[in-house]
């Protein structure tokens, strides 16, 4: 039989065996969420960042695109980046949503640039625009899952992927996806669109790729799109604007 010593010192060594075993993992996960980071291109940032129409503000946890001369409509969109794609990469697709519509746009930073890791509520970002009193929440690829899982903290579900589950309660949604994404294809969108409330939209923009809802380059395993970034940014424009009209 084991001495009281004994076995005070087994549980030691095995908790601090467990200790290292979980060290090693966050480690391990820290490498691999900064591997293969997929980062946004310089120009079409730039450009965002020196449009006069658009107000820019930008800290660890977010990205504000506020319209610069007009008062800000009463709606925001809270959008997630995809999965190790810098949050920047996303900002030339939402320009139109601030200068014409007037909303607000908040860009988060997830922690390692992974949404499904970042637990923290929607009110954490959307705090960055306290005057605005109606969200969207959306996302792109994974940046989506994550979206569909806050739904309920927002008045309407925006979406750039699909659904890993069922989005509780009769929100507003709309999907919108790429005739050739090759990674949430379409095949993928429609098997997932019963997971959407019942009164979802859903739109497939003719031409456009997986890759294509932000600026960061070819992605693996991708379809090859056959409209332009100005095209791809009209088309999100447009469909936002529509959906954000129905919501009153």
């Amino acid at each position: 039989m084991l001495s009281s010593h004994s076995v005070r010192r087994w549980s030691l060594r095995v908790l601090v065996a467990i200790l290292i075993v979980l060290l090693i993992a966050v480690v391990a996960l820290l490498v691999w969420a900064r591997t293969g980071l997929m980062q946004a291109e310089e120009a079409p940032w730039e450009t965002v960042r020196s449009d006069p129409n658009l107000s820019v503000h930008e800290d660890d946890t977010a990205i504000v695109l506020r319209p610069a001369q007009d008062e800000p409509a009463g709606m925001g969109l809270a959008f997630y980046p995809g999965a190790k794609v810098e949050a920047t990469a996303y900002a030339s697709r939402l320009p139109g949503v601030v200068a014409q519509g007037g909303m607000t746009v908040v860009i988060i930073k997830p922690w390692l640039d992974l949404a499904l890791f970042d637990r923290r509520d929607l009110d954490t970002f959307t705090q960055q625009a306290p005057e605005i009193g109606s969200w969207i929440v959306g996302g792109h690829s994974l940046g989506g899952v994550r979206a569909c899982q806050l739904a309920g903290d927002a008045d309407a579900l925006l979406l750039g992927s699909y659904c890993a589950s069922d989005v509780a309660g009769d929100i507003p949604a709309l999907s919108l996806s790429g005739s050739e994404d090759g990674l949430s294809t379409p095949q993928k969108i429609a098997e997932a669109a019963d997971r959407l409330p019942e009164q979802a939209r859903t739109v497939e923009i003719d031409g456009a790729n997986h890759a294509g809802f932000g600026d960061y380059g070819p992605q693996d395993g991708d379809g090859r799109a056959v409209i332009s970034d100005e095209e791809m940014a009209e088309a999100v424009t447009s469909h936002t604007l529509d959906f954000a009209e129905t919501l009153g």
